[in-house]
Parts: C-alpha cells; sequence; structure tokens
C-alpha cells in the first residue's frame, strides 16, 4: 500500500518528536463525577482502557461521553483513562505505540495511519460526526467565490482532511496549487487551528478552511462564511469524525470495544434527542481539557453546522481518499479492510436501530 506523499510521511514521523515532550497528547484529571457501580467488575479483566480525542466539537461524541460518564458506566470496573490531541499523526502515533487503544480521529488521519501500517495498524469501527467544516473569509477582502482565487486562505495542516478539501475544491475551479508548497493560483497557508484566528485578525491570511469551532471563532472576529463543505456532498453528509481502535486490542479485548462503542451510540442518542444539554456538557468538558469554555458566539453557530451519526458515512472515506489522490497528495490507496463495523452493527441491532454500511471497505 501506499503512503501519502513527500512532506505527509514525513510528518508522520514528526510526532516521534513531539510526543517526547507532550506525552502523546494531554493526560486526563481524574473524573470527579465518574462513579463507578457498586459490584461492577472489569471488562476482559482490563484495568484501564485508554480513549483519545480531540478537544474539538466535531468530537462531541468523545466530549459528551466522557462529560457524562457513559464510557465508565458502559466499562464497569475498568478505568475510562483519556488522552487529547491537536493533530491527526500524533494520534495515530499513540495508538502505533499501545499508548490509547480507542480514538476519535478526522478520515484523513485514518487513512494514512492504515496504509502506512500495510493495513495492519487500526481498523474503522464507527462513526461519529458529518460537517463542521467552512471557508470563512475576510468579507473587505473576498465578497464572492471567484474573488478566493489569489488570496490566502489557511488550512489545519499539509494534508489534512480540510486541506485536501480545499485544494480539491480549487482544482474543481480550476486553479493550480502545488500540493506540497501551497503555491499557486491560490496561497495554502498551513496553520494551526489554535493560531488561525489570531492571523486572520491581523490580516496574514485571508480566510481559512476549517473545521468547528474554528470556522465560529473567525466568524465572531468578523468573517463571514462564504460555503458550508456540507453542500458539495450527496445530502450534505461527509465523515468529519471516525472512531479508530488499534487492531490487537479489538483482537483480544473485543468485550471492550463493544462497551465504548455502546457508550458512543448512547452519547450520539442522547446528543439529538437533547441538543441544547448536549452542546452544553461537550462546551463543559472543553473547559476542563482546554481551561476555557466556547463563548456563546462562538458555540451556537458551530454546534449546528454538526451532524452527530453512528454511520461512518464509509462511501465519503472513499471518496476522501481519491480527492487527496487528485491533489497529489496520496497515491492511491487499497483500503479494502480498513472498516470493522461488525461489532457497532450487533450494538445498534440490539439497540433498534438500523445496521451501517462499509461501502465494500469492511473486513470480509
Amino acid at each position: 500500500m501506499k503512503l501519502f506523499r513527500g512532506g505527509i510521511a514525513a510528518l508522520a514521523a514528526l510526532p516521534l518528536l513531539t510526543l517526547a515532550a507532550c506525552g502523546y497528547g494531554s493526560e486526563s484529571k481524574n473524573d470527579e463525577t465518574t462513579k463507578v457501580a457498586a459490584g461492577a467488575k472489569k471488562i476482559d479483566g482490563l484495568d484501564s482502557v485508554k480513549i483519545g480525542y480531540f478537544g474539538n466539537l466535531t468530537h462531541a461524541t468523545a466530549l459528551v461521553g466522557r462529560e457524562q460518564g457513559l464510557f465508565q458506566k458502559e466499562l464497569g470496573a475498568t478505568k475510562a483513562d483519556y488522552a487529547t490531541f491537536n493533530a491527526g499523526p500524533s494520534e495515530i502515533e499513540a495508538l502505533n505505540s499501545g499508548s490509547i487503544d480507542i480514538g476519535w480521529i478526522g478520515p484523513s488521519p485514518a487513512i494514512n495511519g492504515y496504509t502506512k501500517s500495510n493495513g495492519k495498524s487500526l481498523k474503522i469501527i464507527g462513526g461519529s460526526a458529518s460537517g463542521g467544516v467552512k471557508l470563512v473569509v475576510n468579507p473587505e477582502k473576498i465578497s464572492s467565490l471567484k474573488d478566493v482565487k489569489g488570496k490566502k486562505i489557511a488550512t489545519p495542516q499539509l494534508g489534512n482532511t480540510q486541506d485536501v478539501a480545499f485544494l480539491n475544491w480549487a482544482a474543481e475551479q480550476g486553479w493550480k496549487v502545488d500540493p506540497q508548497s501551497g503555491k499557486g493560483d491560490v496561497t495554502v497557508v498551513r496553520s494551526d487551528n489554535k493560531v488561525t484566528p489570531d492571523a486572520f485578525k491581523a490580516g496574514s491570511v485571508d480566510g481559512a478552511w476549517v473545521p468547528e469551532p474554528t470556522a465560529s471563532k473567525l466568524v465572531a472576529e468578523g468573517g463571514k462564511v462564504l460555503l458550508d463543505e456540507s453542500t458539495l456532498w450527496p445530502d450534505k453528509k461527509f465523515v468529519i469524525t471516525n472512531i479508530i481502535v488499534r487492531q490487537a486490542f479489538l483482537k483480544e479485548h473485543p468485550k471492550a470495544v463493544e462497551a465504548v462503542l455502546k457508550a458512543s451510540v448512547e452519547a450520539n442518542k442522547w446528543i439529538n434527542a437533547n441538543p441544547g444539554q448536549a452542546k452544553a456538557a461537550a462546551n463543559k468538558q472543553l473547559a476542563v481539557d482546554s481551561g476555557k469554555a466556547l463563548p456563546a458566539n462562538v458555540l451556537d453557530p458551530a454546534w449546528k453546522s454538526i451532524q452527530f451519526t453512528d454511520d461512518p458515512l464509509a462511501s465519503t472515506l472513499d471518496t476522501e481518499a481519491a480527492h487527496a489522490v487528485k491533489a497529489g497528495l496520496l497515491d492511491k490507496p487499497d483500503l479494502k479492510g480498513i472498516y470493522d463495523l461488525t461489532i457497532l452493527n450487533k450494538v445498534l441491532k440490539a439497540s433498534g436501530d438500523s445496521p451501517v454500511d462499509a461501502a465494500g471497505l469492511g473486513t470480509s
């Protein structure tokens, strides 16, 4: 199998240096509010299950599941341990090293992790979220889609999910951009989501193709939503967050994996049935993780643009991989077997929900 080319392959190695300093993301604090039921037993004899996610609203299934104690409830006396991440490569490295067992992550790092390991490192075992990605621009510099040409547009990282989406969209406009340098008819500026709002405010970028809540932070700084990526997809749905697992952990501890997926399905049901409470719960967990909650003028519009779903929307992952190939960031991958939805469909059936499909990319 092939890897992301050039800079992407190099990026996959960078977390080895970064993680030595940060310990594979931020270690979680003990959840004082989470209680283990009396008489609860360990699952598969495990002392803990290590769960990773990003401090993004697009990972709200994990945020809510943690804040509401759903993971701990399903895991019984097996402790739910958590680590938060800022970038996909570092989470994949943590998964590969065994520092986490299960993680919430975007499609591009999942594809890269799977192909880099020749299909041996991970499986996608469920969906989590769709949407929540927008092109936000400075309205004084850009008033229409055609005005994007010649401007500086930020994306979170070379070869990440939004970077691929923007390069693909630019190509569809007939514009040429070198995928590695980001130079061309549009200048692509790879900028961490944490610093993009400051770069936008300072005028060093004219817009950004970014996930929530960064998009709504830009709007709060005077930006305008020029394009919602969901409008480019059939039924306005595309995968933004998946659930992945180490293959060895899946094989050795299927009951633990089932417990986490039960909690995830329960979290999504609660989110969709109680959007106001769920939004507050996600924001509360963000405040614990980052030290700062999102203000209402950022939280409210960001939340509205994300759909929470157990369906991994597998056909859109295949399309996103094709976009990366077209952009010159990925050699055509063999994604057959990247999904194993067996346990998820078992959980969905037990809860009275319809099974989900791997679009031909599942484990046979």
